[in-house]
C-alpha cells in the first residue's frame, strides 16, 4: 500500500476526497463517478485511476449498483496524518520556540473529537451562507 502522504500530494486526489466529503453531509448514498466526473471537470480514466488508489488506501469506500459505482469517503487512515502533525502544534507565542502539545490519551481523543465536529459545523454554515441570495 502506498504511504498515506505519498496518496494525498496528488491535488487531484485531494480534490476528490474534498468532494466526497461535502457530498457525503448531504447524501449517504455515496457519489457516482461521473458526479465527480462533471463535478471536477477531470477526464473518466483519469477519476478512475484516482479512486483506484484511494481504495487502496482505504480512504474511500464503494458501494456497486448494478454497472454503477458509488463511493464515500473513510478518513480513518487520515489519522496518521494527524498523528504526524500534532508535534508541529505548539503553545505559547512563537517567540516562546518550539513547546510540543502532549495530551493524555483521553484528552487528544476528547479534542480530535471536538476538532473534527467544529470543522463540520463551520462547513455546514459556510455551505448554507453561500447558497443565500446575494452571495
Amino acid at each position: 500500500m502506498a504511504d498515506i502522504f505519498d496518496v494525498i500530494a496528488d491535488g487531484t486526489r485531494r480534490d476528490i476526497l474534498q468532494l466526497l466529503r461535502e457530498r457525503g453531509e448531504s447524501t449517504q448514498d455515496g457519489t457516482s463517478v461521473s458526479q465527480i466526473v462533471s463535478t471536477l471537470g477531470v477526464s473518466q480514466p483519469t477519476v478512475s485511476k484516482h479512486l483506484k488508489v484511494l481504495r487502496e488506501a482505504s480512504l474511500v469506500s464503494v458501494r456497486e449498483v448494478g454497472q454503477h459505482r458509488y463511493y464515500s469517503l473513510s478518513p480513518a487512515p487520515l489519522d496518521e496524518v494527524d498523528d504526524w502533525l500534532l508535534p508541529f502544534l505548539t503553545t505559547g507565542d512563537d517567540d516562546a520556540g518550539y513547546t510540543p502539545v502532549v495530551l493524555p490519551e483521553s484528552a487528544a481523543h476528547a479534542a480530535e473529537v471536538v476538532g473534527r465536529a467544529a470543522a463540520s459545523a463551520k462547513h455546514a454554515v459556510t455551505s448554507v451562507l453561500n447558497k443565500l441570495p446575494g452571495r
